[in-house]
């Protein structure tokens, strides 16, 4: 049976996440104090220990949660799997770094650094309040690109995330995104509502923290990664270091490909997905997409504790 390895985005994060692996896992611990030496902090006590608010702020949730999906792997590989056992690999957003560093294509230490900057040029390019999200429930993608058109009105509100078929997100101006919420009311929509995010992700508002991050990863060293990633704005696999390069700076302004992804991962005989990290979201997405596909959560030491033969 073909597997698929996939690594949750940003709104997975809790305090506590990732504590229980580490405690039962050297291993797991090992990726935590990775991180805190590559950022110069000690980011694992604000995921432990701190506030919820602090942890959502944007560069501190993506490094986090990409350290907790890291740590739960390498926990798996204690119990014996490899990441060879995967077919692909595939992360939401910034669980695109978390599949590369997964697959042996960054660093931890490099991915860590990444999504600080990432997260800091994300939050920077857009002055808090001028930007909005919102989630579009019950219509599909090209009735939702539809709607932001027509809510733009010289303003921009563009598709952000294709998650599965009756899920998508706008993202935009905050005056665009509200009207896309009425539209899509008017249009039939099931829920239509703003998300409690502090950025206006994935749109062309982005564009200067592409710009940075187009910076950044010309300094950084990237390898072919030994599992294939299936990247979130071509929907495909790609495995060339210097396609990644160019994908993951295309990728903060372009759409997260996420139901084209799975799907395409099931086209190709991928009919198991392990989502490792934080929170379930990616699987309840997962078995909207690809009907009759197997999910597998590991974010617990039980989850872990699951693959240890009989």
């Amino acid at each position: 049976m073909s597997r698929a390895f996939v690594f949750p985005g940003q709104g997975a994060q809790t305090i506590g996440m990732g504590q229980a692996l580490a405690a039962a896992y050297p291993a797991a611990m090992a990726v935590f104090q990775e991180v805190d030496e590559a950022l110069g902090e000690k980011l694992s006590s604000l995921i432990w220990d701190g506030d919820i608010a602090d942890l959502t702020l944007t560069a501190n949730a993506q490094p986090a949660l990409m350290a907790t999906s890291l740590a739960a792997l390498r926990a798996m590989e204690a119990e014996g799997v490899a990441i060879t056992d995967a077919s692909f690999v595939a992360g939401h957003s910034l669980g695109e770094y978390s599949a590369l560093a997964a697959s042996g294509a960054l660093t931890i230490a490099d991915a860590a650094r990444l999504l600080r900057i990432r997260g800091q040029a994300m939050q920077a390019a857009v002055p808090v309040g001028q930007g909005a999200m919102a989630a579009l429930l019950g219509l599909d993608f090209a009735t939702v690109t539809d709607v932001a058109a027509e809510a733009a009105q010289g303003q921009v509100c563009q598709a952000a995330n294709d998650n599965d078929p009756a899920q998508v997100v706008v993202s935009g101006h905050k005056d665009a995104v509200e009207r896309a919420v009425e539209i899509a009311k008017a249009r039939g929509a099931r829920r239509a509502m703003l998300l409690p995010v502090s950025a206006p992700f994935h749109c062309t508002l982005m564009q200067p923290a592409a710009d940075r991050m187009a910076d950044a990863l010309a300094d950084v060293a990237l390898q072919a990664p030994k599992v294939a990633l299936v990247a979130n704005v071509r929907a495909q696999a790609v495995s060339d270091p210097e396609d990644i390069r160019k994908l993951l700076i295309a990728q903060v302004t372009g759409s997260v490909r996420w139901r084209e992804s799975v799907a395409w991962m099931a086209d190709q005989g991928v009919a198991e997905f392990w989502e490792i990290g934080a929170g379930k979201a990616l699987s309840g997405m997962i078995k909207r997409i690809a009907k009759g596909a197997e999910t597998r959560n590991f974010g617990t030491p039980e989850d872990v504790a699951s693959l240890r033969t009989p």
